[in-house]
């Protein structure tokens, strides 16, 4: 019994209540995905070159977005 650890503390995901972001704020990344998506697209449809250029920056965006949704930006306050 005494080589046992301590019990982990618990894991920060998926906090209803303390998560800084309500729906609103969700569904505003899940619609500039999809338009970002449907931009790429039709840029696509133009030809090559202008299909790769809207590749390259909607990998920049899509990657912006996710890291707003996933909060990396967000102060954190200190465990207790």
């Amino acid at each position: 019994m005494s080589q046992l650890a301590p019990p982990a503390p618990p894991l920060r995901v998926a906090l209803d209540d303390e998560d800084r972001f309500k729906l609103h704020t969700r569904l505003w990344l899940v619609w500039w995905t999809l338009v970002t998506i449907l931009i790429t697209c039709w840029f696509v449809s133009l030809g090559p070159i202008p299909g790769v250029l809207a590749v390259v920056v909607a990998k920049h965006v899509l990657v912006a977005l996710l890291v707003m949704g996933l909060g990396v930006d967000a102060n954190r306050q200190p465990e207790l």
